[in-house]
């Protein structure tokens, strides 16, 4: 099982709680050995209506080796992510998933350390840095965009193929090249072996593919680190080298590459499925594609100008519509966390060393929370409306302390790719694409999303 591979590998988690200990909670085992594992990877949004409809807002489940509850609705958000008692971890949580993979990274810490290491990493979100990003967005997004007039092609493979050469000059500081191939597949690699029912890295196995991939990446950033100590470079990677903590010490080499390689995916692979989504969604609604080109239009940008740092904040609409993207397919469907105590939900008495979940997915869907929630409505996140919701009814960036620490990038990404592409194009999606999506481990359309950019004026 994972958790008996991690935890020997990490002898300060809590053991899990039996099965015995679970079995006052409603639920299902599934099938012996793989559980509903197959059942979760086939059709999770289904999988979850029925067991909620079933059981009600907490159910427990067996997946992936282990049994888990999964805590379902804004309140069991609010009380899993803000964690005001610090009753659970996300090490723990993520852990058994992403351990061989991820760890290390900010994931996979938890309370003091975790903070400690967020608090170093923030110094490359500032405004000098983002703004120097954005500046490099701009340039990079206008010039993959202009090719892009009347050409048949699938978003997704083109936007990730674009997000890692953007991530590389963000993040690295450096040009991939010949190796770009090789640097994403490896971290195609990576995610996909984070639900591979497989959880040891059997030879052949997605799990051996993916801890190579892992293997590759860490010795290509560790090349750099020593270069990147002693010089100026305004990328994430050269601010994370020479970075210090509170007693001015700075991070060690290994601490550097792990968090260079998840930071690494999340850049590029969650902003792909996010951009593809809006995209999508923008192609489908063509009204709304107007409004969002004509608030873009009225900044009154010239052929050559991007948008400016300072003028993120006048693009309202834009935001709202990715907002709603982010609510219609959010990049990360469910969030697990361990219990280090024991707890309650739902009238139930929660022993600790549960595996626990809130799915992101399955509240940003919940019609008593969001009326027609299949229809796409930017205007859902209108200031008096956002007020009248529960705070924790939208949380695509996670929540309370391991908010997403890139949210502003990936927001300003989006933001300047969508000003690149809407006041070029029309986007054009044909009637039947972009229908059926792979939810594990980050949403993708199985097509690729076919569209067409059709030249505007």
């Amino acid at each position: 099982m994972a958790f008996a591979h991690t935890h020997a590998a990490n002898p300060h988690w809590l053991p899990r709680a039996s099965a015995k200990t679970l079995a006052h909670i409603p639920g299902e085992d599934g099938p012996p050995i793989v559980g509903n594992t197959f059942r979760m990877l086939k059709d999770p949004r289904a999988f979850g209506r029925r067991m909620f409809d079933r059981y009600g807002p907490i159910y427990r489940n067996r997946a992936f080796g282990d049994t888990m509850l999964n805590l379902i609705g804004p309140e069991a958000n609010e009380l899993v992510l803000f964690d005001r008692d610090k009753i659970f971890s996300s090490e723990q949580g993520w852990g058994p998933l992403l351990n061989l993979l991820f760890p290390r990274g900010l994931m996979l810490m938890d309370f003091e350390k975790h903070r400690a290491d967020r608090r170093t990493l923030s110094v490359a979100f500032k405004p000098e840095p983002m703004r120097h990003y954005a500046e490099q967005l701009n340039r990079g997004i206008a010039r993959e965009v202009r090719g892009w007039a009347n050409r048949p092609m699938r978003f997704y493979d083109a936007i990730k193929a674009l997000t890692l050469d953007l991530a590389a000059e963000s993040f690295l500081g450096m040009e991939l090249g010949p190796e770009a191939k090789r640097v994403n597949q490896a971290f195609v690699d990576e995610v996909q072996a984070s639900v591979a029912p497989i959880r040891y890295p059997v030879p052949g196995t997605p799990m051996a593919r993916g801890v190579a991939g892992r293997r590759y990446l860490i010795d290509l950033f560790k090349r750099e680190i020593p270069r990147r100590r002693d010089g100026d470079g305004q990328d994430f990677f050269s601010h994370f080298c020479r970075a210090t903590d509170e007693q001015g010490r700075p991070l060690s080499d290994a601490a550097i590459a792990d968090h260079m390689n998840f930071l690494m995916m999340a850049a590029h692979d969650t902003i792909t499925s996010s951009a593809t989504s809006l995209v999508l969604l923008l192609g489908r609604h063509g009204a709304w594609q107007e409004r969002l080109r004509d608030e873009i239009m009225a900044l009154g940008l010239n052929d050559d100008e991007g948008l400016a740092y300072g003028q993120l904040d006048r693009l309202t609409l834009t935001d709202y519509a990715f907002k709603e993207a982010l609510r219609w397919m959010p990049p990360v469907p469910s969030i697990p966390r361990r219990a280090l105590k024991d707890f309650e939900f739902g009238g139930y008495r929660i022993p600790a060393g549960t595996q626990v979940g809130v799915s992101v997915a399955f509240t940003h869907h919940m019609p008593e929370i969001w009326p027609d929630p299949h229809v796409f409505d930017p205007l859902r996140f209108e200031p008096e409306k956002v007020r009248a919701r529960h705070r924790f009814a939208w949380v695509p960036f996670g929540g309370g302390a391991h908010m997403c620490l890139g949210l502003h990038f990936a927001e300003m990404q989006v933001r300047i790719l969508m000003t690149q592409l809407l006041r070029r194009y029309r986007i054009d999606v044909p009637e039947d694409a972009g229908h059926d999506w792979q939810a594990w481990p980050i949403p993708r359309p199985k097509d690729g999303l076919p569209v067409r950019f059709v030249p505007i004026g």
